[in-house]
């Protein structure tokens, strides 16, 4: 009996070898280990999307009256790159009895091999009897018990059947808007690749409309009003400030966030208080716990990293990626997940010991963490195939890292820790008060214990402000002595930046007004996925539709023209949302993928016609020239199939 490992990485095909008997054969493109087991990998996806003219050689030519092209059997082909390894694979399953599936631990691994399985014509019987190997930590111990928790591969084929769904909607979808908006643009005399898709152009939308917000903000005078009431405690003195609140008899004089845009109102209250009794009418005080934030996922940990070093989403997975593969020192980081199995807590102090180990920084933070504590990240229920990205057991020579690496794992290893630190603790105070009728409200809030907040250089003296509100008990009457009011002006929101548009993408939510939408895109990913936003974003700049100034994101002139030219829906996260749901609804068995992909058929259609039937768009007519079409790209991380004309999502 012969089994056959096909893992998705020759790093984790490496991995696995070590974990089987020795002695090892090396050969071209496969391990065979001592007990007759071979171990072969795949080099990311080793078969892609053939191109339009595959299916029928006119669509070379980029020609509106051929849209919508909508494959009647789909085909891959290939990837050029991986031929040589797709043969090695393909004859190694000629001669297995038992397949073991590795790819990673999530939908795209899923789909990776088991569409080389198909492309192999592996038989039914073989392909029911294959196994699923699930690894998140490619240090030996870790492949090692993994190996011994193997499950039937049967059971994560709705994975398959989504990432199909999602990677058939992206080209249908990315193919036949973006070569129609491209034509539209040449049409106009534009010359570009106008790349339009299911992620990247809500994403783009959000950057256009907040520019444009920016640029036609008109600044609004508005006026706050604060009650200063003197108070005695001891031998010092000082003012009690308490902020008017209107009643609703001055609706009429302040905006839609309750700002009030009437100086004389505010005049008139301010002359109404001085020296009047100030009478509290309400007093709270309490401590409030903030436990400490959860182990990362690659998004959380990319919106960090660019806040704290200035890293570009690419850079910090290129990062991960390396410590994971290279150096073996953090778990799987295309993570979506924040938390982990309950199995894990038996490794803390390994753990603990390799980061006092790897990153001397930390050696306090660790002596300080408390093992016995246990914070709500472990979590069995939270936890599918794969969970947060920590630290392994593994001790390393730091002197193997580079500055960024160093810098990341820090960060990982210093959010793991603050899993065993007490939570931080505030004392919050509230106190209520009448003053000639008006209502006053003070607040309060103040660190009192620091807890894992520690790690973060926060000490007791971070904030202060509770002692300028002391415990009065209700019914207390003091004296205002006089109403200060202050002249503000309303700010525009800010740019965008890597890490706020980051933000923006994992918590989408907010930007739809839709209840079900919204329900459904904070159960979801959100706008792409872990492994896919930082190559979505990228995109968009080597497309030109994005550009940076310094940290700031901002829109170019093609991109504001492309969002403008588009059918509203295609620019906002509704769509996705749909798709997300339903694609979620196929992992969990309770969608299925034909009509998911017969609507979307009957919608481009819709779009198609749409398009030849209206002139070009005005928004695509002055459009910058460009020197050439932008047609190249780089492949950026596991993309799901590649193209010289190819759209991301």
């Amino acid at each position: 009996m012969t089994r056959l490992y096909i893992a998705e990485k020759p790093s984790l095909g490496r991995a696995i070898a070590a974990a089987l008997p020795n002695p090892q054969q090396k050969d071209q493109g496969f391990i065979r280990c001592g007990n007759g087991d071979v171990v072969t990998w795949c080099i990311g996806h080793l078969l892609e999307q053939v191109e339009p003219e595959a299916y029928d050689d006119r669509y070379k030519k980029w020609n509106m009256a051929d849209l919508p092209i909508v494959p009647q059997r789909w085909q891959l082909r290939p990837r050029k790159s991986a031929s040589k390894q797709l043969a090695v694979v393909k004859k190694l399953i000629k001669t297995c009895t038992e397949i073991i599936h590795a790819g990673d631990p999530d939908r795209e691994g899923q789909l990776l091999v088991d569409e080389v399985l198909d492309y192999c014509n592996v038989t039914k019987d073989k392909q029911a009897g294959a196994q699923r190997l699930l690894i998140s930590d490619l240090n030996l111990p870790a492949v090692k018990r993994a190996l011994n928790q193997m499950r039937s591969n049967q059971e994560f084929i709705p994975l398959s059947i989504s990432a199909l769904a999602r990677s058939r909607a992206d080209w249908l979808y990315g193919m036949n808007m973006s070569r129609a908006y491209t034509l539209l643009g040449q049409q106009a005399g534009y010359q570009g690749v106008l790349s339009v898709g299911r992620v990247q152009t809500p994403v783009l939308g959000l950057v256009v409309r907040r520019d444009e917000e920016i640029e036609n903000f008109v600044p609004r005078d508005y006026f706050t009003l604060d009650a200063l009431i003197p108070y005695q405690e001891g031998a010092r003195h000082f003012d009690i400030r308490a902020r008017w609140k209107p009643s609703e008899a001055c609706q009429p004089w302040q905006d839609e966030e309750g700002r009030v845009l009437n100086r004389k109102l505010v005049e008139n209250v301010a002359s109404r208080i001085a020296n009047q009794a100030a009478k509290v009418v309400e007093s709270e005080q309490k401590q409030t716990k903030q436990f400490a934030p959860l182990p990362y996922s690659l998004s959380a940990l990319q919106i960090d990293a660019a806040k704290r070093f200035g890293m570009s989403a690419q850079q910090v997975l290129d990062t991960c990626q390396a410590l994971y593969e290279k150096h073996k020192l953090i778990t799987y980081p295309r993570s979506d997940r924040r938390h982990l199995p309950q199995g894990h807590y038996a490794e803390a102090s390994s753990v603990c010991d390799a980061i006092s180990n790897n990153a001397k920084e930390l050696n306090v933070a660790v002596s300080q963490a408390d093992l016995t504590l246990k914070s709500k990240a472990w979590n069995d229920k939270k936890v599918d195939a794969h969970h947060a990205i920590i630290p392994t057991p593994k001790k390393a020579s730091v002197n193997a890292l580079s500055a960024n690496e160093m810098k990341i794992y820090q960060q990982i290893a210093r959010q793991y820790v603050m899993q065993f630190y007490p939570a931080a603790v505030y004392a919050e105070a509230k106190l209520v008060f009448d003053i000639a009728g008006g209502e006053f409200i003070a607040k309060g809030r103040q660190l009192v214990f620091s807890g894992w907040k520690a790690l973060l250089g926060q000490t007791n003296e971070e904030e202060t402000g509770v002692d300028t509100v002391p415990p009065l008990s209700k019914g207390t009457v003091l004296t205002c002595r006089e109403g200060e009011i202050k002249d503000r002006k309303t700010e525009p929101p800010k740019h965008f930046t890597e890490a706020s548009l980051l933000q923006a993408m994992t918590g989408i939510a907010r930007f739809v007004s839709d209840k079900e939408l919204k329900k459904i895109l904070k159960e979801t990913d959100g706008l792409g996925t872990e492994a896919t936003r930082a190559g979505i974003l990228d995109t968009l700049f080597k497309r030109q539709l994005l550009k940076r100034q310094g940290k700031t994101i901002l829109s170019s002139p093609a991109g504001r023209g492309l969002i403008h030219a588009l059918p509203a829906e295609s620019t906002y996260p509704d769509m996705t949302a749909h798709w997300e749901h339903q694609l979620q609804g196929m992992a969990e068995r309770n969608q299925a993928y034909q009509p998911f992909m017969s609507a979307l058929q009957g919608k481009i259609d819709g779009l198609m016609q749409q398009i030849k039937s209206q002139p070009v768009p005005e928004s695509l007519r002055h459009l910058p020239k460009v020197e050439k079409p932008a047609f190249k790209r780089k492949r950026v991380g596991r993309a799901k199939y590649s193209s010289k004309k190819r759209v991301a999502s």
